[in-house]
């Protein structure tokens, strides 16, 4: 298992690669000047990292609650990764219409193509961050907040 520490960098890099290969596609994709697509790119970053802990946090808690266990079955994260998605959605898509002067469609045809782009750009992180700095086999099967 990854330590704090390793699971800090991971977020840190990914956000940071992330914003690096999606504004300059965004621009392109969506016909946006570079500082509204940065805007809306990090804006994103941020809101979905909070929505992350904020979320993650809330669902353990409901499912701990009627199911007495924080352990997801496939159905059980399928559900969980839907509702994600739908909860950043819903807060988004308004927002970055507003913000771009763009209809609510156009924005959740954005935020559609975001969700594509950032599904591809995980996994393949994903597999170079594995191949880049892989799991120590001292720490596998222990969480370590101290390395």
């Amino acid at each position: 298992m990854r330590t704090f520490r390793d699971r800090v960098r991971h977020a840190v890099v990914y956000e940071i690669i992330g914003l690096f290969l999606f504004i300059p596609v965004g621009v392109l994709l969506f016909n946006q000047p570079i500082t509204e697509m940065s805007v809306v790119a990090i804006a994103s970053s941020l809101a979905s990292t909070i929505w992350n802990f904020v979320y993650n946090l809330s669902f353990d808690k409901v499912i701990l609650y009627f199911r007495g266990t924080t352990q997801k079955n496939i159905v059980i994260r399928v559900f969980h990764a839907i509702l994600f998605e739908a909860g950043l959605t819903i807060s988004l898509v308004p927002i970055v219409a507003w913000y771009l002067g763009i209809s609510l469609i156009s924005a959740f045809l954005m935020d559609i193509t975001i969700v594509l782009f950032y599904l591809v750009y995980t996994f393949l992180f994903n597999l170079g961050y594995d191949f880049i700095f892989p799991v120590d086999e001292e720490v596998e099967g222990e969480y370590s907040f101290n390395s």
